[in-house]
């Protein structure tokens, strides 16, 4: 069941809203449920804190009564799987967003050909839905929430007996083992060494001859083994 939440105070936006979802999910034998609100109201937080499955946030960035960045905010307090999107009137408003550590799917401007972005938006939150957009964990009294997608691989350091977890931006280095790690992910991660993990979705080349395994990001990697060399990683 895929759960539709979707929050605009424009009555004209909510109806085409409503067809536009129910336009893409006549070609998707899957059940689903549309909750509309017209304001962010006691109704709208008491439907944000029950655990549904399967999650799509459809948010007006601004309503009468607050701002659906906000809003975003506290919904990932507790819930970092649930995508979201926003309809904005002020596009400008965009680069606030993205200064954001919300992870949202997308921003659209309702004045900017919405029809066809809100429904390009709608089959991507089908196929992002199923695969984790983050993982949570605990390490040593510090909390952390790191975007599948950012990272590139994962490896054991056998000096520090700790594993790195090596993303775009920086490398996080935890006392979790491989092992622990491996039941966080999905299956866009594949073992390429005994002290490697990797997102199959990141790599650009893999060259089996010199067992370099080479990144969209441009980073690289050697640990690729023989024993691993022949799984399908792309």
């Amino acid at each position: 069941m895929i759960n539709y939440i979707v929050c605009d105070d424009n009555e004209i936006i909510r109806q085409n809203i409503e067809t536009l979802i129910n336009k893409v999910m006549m070609n998707n034998n899957i059940e689903y449920k549309i909750h509309m609100f017209s304001d962010y109201d006691k109704n709208f937080n008491k439907l944000m804190s029950q655990n549904l499955t399967n999650k799509v946030y459809i948010l007006d960035i601004e309503t009468p009564s607050e701002s659906g960045i906000n809003i975003a905010r506290k919904i990932r307090i507790n819930d970092i799987e649930s995508i979201i999107i926003f309809l904005t009137s002020h596009y400008e408003l965009g680069s606030v967003l993205l200064e954001d550590e919300i992870m949202f799917l997308t921003f659209i401007s309702k004045f900017n050909d919405m029809d066809k972005r809100l429904t390009s938006a709608l089959n991507k939150s089908l196929q992002h839905l199923g695969q984790k957009q983050a993982i949570r964990f605990e390490d040593h009294g510090v909390l952390y929430t790191i975007p599948v997608n950012d990272i590139l691989y994962i490896t054991h350091d056998s000096v520090s007996r700790k594993s790195v977890i090596k993303t775009d931006y920086t490398e996080f280095n935890i006392s979790k083992s491989l092992s622990e790690i491996v039941l966080m992910l999905d299956e866009r991660f594949v073992r390429t060494h005994r002290a490697c993990i990797a997102n199959k979705s990141r790599i650009r080349m893999i060259d089996k001859k010199k067992n370099v395994i080479s990144f969209d990001s441009g980073i690289t990697t050697d640990l690729l083994s023989n024993m691993y060399r022949e799984v399908e990683l792309i």
